[in-house]
């Protein structure tokens, strides 16, 4: 017998994909074989974007299915996404598990499917293929999936997913409180697409409910409380494959512009402002610029990441801005674990997605936080609340963040010397979790057991 072989299929979105392929690669390390399974769209934007085009081959297989949509279509409109995939995905990825089984030495071992591709968990019951859950997200914003038809019994949403009234909802006192307007399916202004996303969220908690590994990218006693509502979610994370191995992340959807680790090297220690809003964020042209301005005003040196997409028109600088700030850089995607690592970065400006979340903790950097939407928001609050790394962006009354707003709060968080004592003891009890003997490195070790039995 080969190696085991895995088929791993992520949601195609960056915050899915990335920590799947990290996963991955873990696993090969580990002697594992992997089958990575994309869209073709996203298939063609990873290695579009790799640099070490043949990185992977002798690790790891990538193939691609198709997402039930036109080349052409906006991957953006989840609904359509969520209905296309729904459609074609699950009879592909039978043709491509039956065509790996038809050889007896590389059968497939074991299915490790996104959390938000349940489909992909009944193709691997159908198949008698073994399966596991993965969770790319705060295990509190699972609790919040599992939880949804209690929700619904208790009176806080109705049955299309509608909140009753906006209110504050918190599970267990030791876990973060969510806004009922922040759940993903509440911020689609259709009711109708609404009802359709609410319902393959529920469908796909049940389904997810009843499967024995659901592993998560994070760690115990990063979130004791939902791990303890919870106990059949297994942490597995801080995930930091790139560190160790030296090379830049895998997976990425735009190509990692590494010269900025040169202009960080020039940098003097403690004094960059890192700005970064991972891949979904999209800003209106004011709010941009607005932030354009809170970033000259700190007059300290600044890496900011802005995508192609970044603003809701094109992107437009305030007049003069990019004459006048002598001591930032702008890129369109950065290597952010590298980044995060560097000794010149002294505050992270993010969105707060989860993996934004376990690397700027994993590297001991406190942060600014400007959620966009979903789980950004409990990321926010274990930042701000709970382990008190980071401080909240405030809006003014016409939901935007001043550019005085973002410079005084840049200057609080890298001016307070206790926020950094925080964020360096955080980062020692994340890494404790994945050192030898540590409780994430321990599930992990039980999890590949587990599939190799």
């Amino acid at each position: 017998m080969g190696n085991p072989h895995i088929l791993a299929i992520p949601y195609p979105a960056q915050g899915h994909v990335t920590p799947m392929m990290e996963l991955s690669l873990y696993l090969v390390k580990h002697g594992f074989k992997v089958t990575f399974v994309n869209t073709e769209y996203v298939h063609s934007k990873i290695l579009n974007s790799m640099a070490e085009k043949d990185y992977l081959n002798d690790q790891i297989s990538l193939i691609s299915i198709p997402d039930g949509m036109e080349p052409w279509e906006e991957r953006n409109n989840l609904m359509k996404l969520t209905v296309g995939m729904y459609q074609i995905m699950p009879g592909k990825l039978e043709e491509v598990i039956e065509k790996i089984n038809a050889s007896e030495d590389d059968k497939i071992r074991c299915v490790i499917a996104d959390q938000s591709m349940g489909w992909a968990l009944e193709v691997a019951d159908k198949m008698k293929t073994r399966r596991a859950v993965f969770w790319p997200a705060p295990a509190a914003a699972m609790c919040f999936l599992f939880s949804l038809q209690k929700l619904i019994d208790d009176g806080f949403l109705d049955n299309n997913g509608t909140p009753l009234k906006n209110q504050m909802i918190q599970l267990s006192p030791a876990m973060p409180a969510m806004n009922t307007a922040n759940f993903l399916w509440t911020m689609i202004n259709n009711l109708y697409l609404q009802k359709i996303v609410f319902s393959f969220f529920l469908h796909n908690a049940k389904l997810v409910k009843k499967e024995d590994k659901i592993i998560c990218i994070s760690s115990y006693n990063l979130e004791p409380g939902a791990f303890t509502f919870s106990p059949q979610i297994i942490p597995i994370g801080p995930l930091l494959t790139s560190n160790e191995q030296g090379h830049t992340t895998v997976g990425n959807f735009l190509t990692e512009d590494s010269n900025c680790l040169n202009w960080l090297d020039k940098q003097p220690p403690k004094s960059v402002i890192y700005v970064a809003f991972g891949s979904t964020t999209i800003f209106t042209k004011t709010q941009f610029q607005e932030l354009a301005l809170g970033l000259e005003l700190t007059n300290k040196p600044f890496l900011w990441v802005v995508r192609p997409d970044t603003v809701t028109d094109n992107i437009s600088y305030p007049e003069g801005f990019q004459e006048r700030v002598k001591n930032g850089k702008i890129v369109n995607w950065a290597p952010q674990k590298q980044v995060l690592s560097h000794s010149a970065v002294a505050c992270f400006l993010s969105h707060c997605g989860w993996n934004s979340v376990t690397e700027g903790v994993s590297n001991g950097v406190p942060f600014l936080c400007w959620p966009y939407f979903s789980d950004h928001f409990i990321g926010e609050s274990y930042i701000c609340d709970f382990w008190k790394v980071g401080l909240r962006c405030e809006k003014n009354e016409s939901g935007i963040v001043t550019k005085e707003e973002i410079k005084n709060k840049i200057e609080e968080v890298v001016g307070d010397e206790s926020l950094m004592v925080r964020a360096l003891g955080l980062q020692e009890i994340a890494l404790e979790s994945i050192g030898e003997g540590g409780h994430s490195n321990d599930c992990f070790k039980n999890f590949m057991e587990w599939i190799k039995s």
